[in-house]
């Protein structure tokens, strides 16, 4: 009697929630609900010259609605201003048990992963064609599921060990239909908005190339299973980046980047704010086109917060990330990853100490804000229909827990609500806001003249009585502005990302005799690992909320997870602090001079 009561209930509150789907003239849940339900009631395949049928045992549907408005300004003038309204789907069909699946092998032809059929659909939200377009596609599904599910259990089969680690993990059904909500343009004129705030760069004439380009997204994403999850989700996401070169008197190119991100288009900077950034970052440019090579260099290393907390993005990324990777047919994966920093090396080690013995480190996607300032990696559910969960990953520096999503891993089965991805792409467990904290922590005054003594001490019998001082690190992701640029980084750069190469951009060197500090270029960090971050030396207090947007797709989970762009990434938060080691090695610039122009640049007017 209590449980036909109960399914009552849930009928009676699935109901409500279609209605005022359907009263907004939103027919995609139903059309979801209805194909849904016939997949599972007559999707079937007859193995041949068997009587045996195989069904799917789970089936997802995910249908993202874009609006999304684009406008690229350089040097005052609108290069491009589009505003598009797109929705995709994806489709996935698992084939197996939640023990064995379809899922997570590279086979020798072709990954397909979590990675259903994906599609783009109508934007009218009709219910006869998205039913029409989600038919075909779990058809699709299927079969490919079915192809993939034979070729892992045969290579499975061809192993002397297995996994005993299940391919899947069950999750509770969430029910969750928010008011569908109607993006507001109107607000704001985004378009001279661009134009005055790129008009800043006039006033630096040795800047080559610049791009400002403002990105605002309103989505509203769907999800349905055959478990029983049904959700329907507003999000939004505002971005405002710029990428710049100029070629120093030597001849070798430099690059500098300014971005800001909001949760909503409203909560972005005014202009004033924007060209004030965009000013900083413009100086700083020309400093370094002005500033001598970096050399190579052995010592104490300061990174103020806004600098340490790139860092522990681009080193915790993959460390925290508890999943099992994928099974793979060839040994080319595993180099892959390897080389790309993409495996964590604190899977195992529950209970043991990771961080400095001081360090709790939290992900929470709960929190919208940091002592006042705004994070952007919140969220209520994850990509795959489990809630949000806030996670001790590190207690007084010993490895509590791991970012999960639903594929599972050795440490942990469950997922905690961190599987995310960017428009449809494969969810990988992903931190949204992360905290990093130190029981002993000081202020910043102290923590640089603990710097100043340890650099006296250790510099005093050398000729180069100076040592180093990050303010920030690169994203090459936009501060490159062409591929070609970008690939080639990537090309010299991805073998050491694994062993801890990293990027800063603003470097200084510190004499600590007289506190005179001069700015150096193309310095390169190696052997930053979570290793490292065992042996911190000084932890500040002067914790820097660092909104970014993490790198999808290949690099997702890895090295390189910390360049990201809005177009193609996920937003996340990290709070940090200032963190001073007491060794990092330096490598000093190593760039290919270019020749120089034949003609200075032409005069430019500092606005219009």
């Amino acid at each position: 009697m209590a449980k036909a009561a109960f399914l009552l209930a849930v009928l009676s509150c699935a109901s409500s929630e279609l209605a005022r789907a359907q009263q907004d003239n939103d027919h995609t849940l139903q059309a979801m609900r209805d194909e849904m339900a016939r997949s599972k009631a007559r999707l079937e395949l007859q193995i041949p010259n068997t009587d045996q049928t195989v069904r799917p045992f789970y089936i997802e549907y995910r249908l993202v609605d874009l609006d999304v408005r684009e406008v690229v300004a350089e040097f005052g003038d609108l290069l491009t201003s589009t505003h598009a309204r797109n929705r995709f789907m994806n489709v996935q069909a698992r084939v197996g048990s939640y023990k064995l699946d379809s899922s997570n092998f590279v086979s020798d032809d072709v990954f397909r992963g979590f990675i259903g059929p994906t599609g783009q659909v109508g934007v009218d939200r009709d219910y006869d064609s998205l039913r029409q377009d989600l038919w075909i596609a779990t058809d699709q599904a299927f079969k490919e599921a079915l192809d993939t599910y034979s070729k892992k259990k045969g290579y499975l089969s061809s192993l002397a060990r297995q996994s005993d680690i299940d391919d899947f993990s069950k999750a509770e059904p969430v029910r969750l239909i928010e008011p569908l909500e109607a993006p507001d343009w109107t607000n704001r004129n985004w378009e001279q908005e661009a134009r005055d705030s790129s008009a800043v760069m006039r006033a630096f004439s040795q800047i080559h190339e610049s791009r400002v380009s403002y990105y605002l997204v309103y989505a509203t994403e769907y999800l349905l299973t055959s478990e029983g999850t049904e959700i329907r989700e507003n999000r939004s996401f505002a971005a405002i980046e710029a990428g710049m070169n100029a070629v120093a008197d030597d001849g070798v190119p430099v690059n500098h980047y300014y971005a800001t991100y909001a949760v909503r288009p409203a909560d972005l900077p005014n202009v004033d704010g924007v060209r004030k950034g965009l000013n900083v970052t413009c100086t700083e440019l020309m400093a370094l086109r002005s500033a001598p090579p970096a050399q190579d260099y052995t010592g104490p290393v300061l990174f103020e917060a806004r600098a340490a907390a790139s860092l522990l993005a681009q080193v915790l990324s993959p460390a925290i990330n508890g999943a099992r990777p994928p099974i793979s047919f060839s040994p080319v994966l595993e180099q892959m990853l390897t080389g790309l920093g993409g495996k964590s090396d604190w899977v195992g080690r529950i209970s043991t100490r990771v961080l400095a013995p001081s360090v709790t480190l939290v992900d929470d996607p709960g929190a919208k804000e940091f002592k006042g300032s705004r994070l952007v990696g919140g969220y209520t559910v994850d990509e795959q229909g489990v809630r949000g969960q806030k996670i001790t990953l590190v207690e007084n520096g010993v490895l509590k827990g791991e970012l999960m999503s639903r594929r599972p891993g050795s440490d942990f089965e469950q997922s905690n609500g961190h599987g995310r991805s960017a428009f449809l792409s494969d969810a990988k467990p992903t931190m949204s806001n992360l905290i990093f904290s130190s029981t002993e922590a000081v202020s910043p005054d102290d923590l640089r003249k603990k710097f100043l003594k340890q650099c006296r001490e250790e510099k005093q019998s050398e000729r180069e009585k100076y040592c180093l001082v990050i303010r920030e690190m690169d994203n090459p992701a936009l501060s490159l502005l062409h591929q070609d640029d970008f690939s080639e980084l990537l090309a010299s750069f991805g073998g050491g990302a694994g062993t801890g190469d990293r990027l800063p951009l603003i470097v200084y060197r510190v004499y600590p005799d007289t506190g005179r500090e001069e700015m150096v270029r193309g310095a390169r960090l190696v052997g930053l690992s979570t290793r490292t971050l065992r042996n911190i030396a000084g932890i500040g207090n002067d914790d820097f909320v660092f909104n970014h947007v993490q790198s999808q797709g290949n690099f997702a989970g890895t090295a390189f997870s910390a360049f990201g762009s809005a177009q193609v990434g996920l937003p996340a938060s990290i709070v940090a602090p200032s963190l001073l080691f007491d060794e990092v090695e330096a490598r000093g610039e190593r760039a290919e001079a270019k020749r120089l122009a034949l003609l200075p640049p032409p005069p430019m007017t500092a606005a219009k």
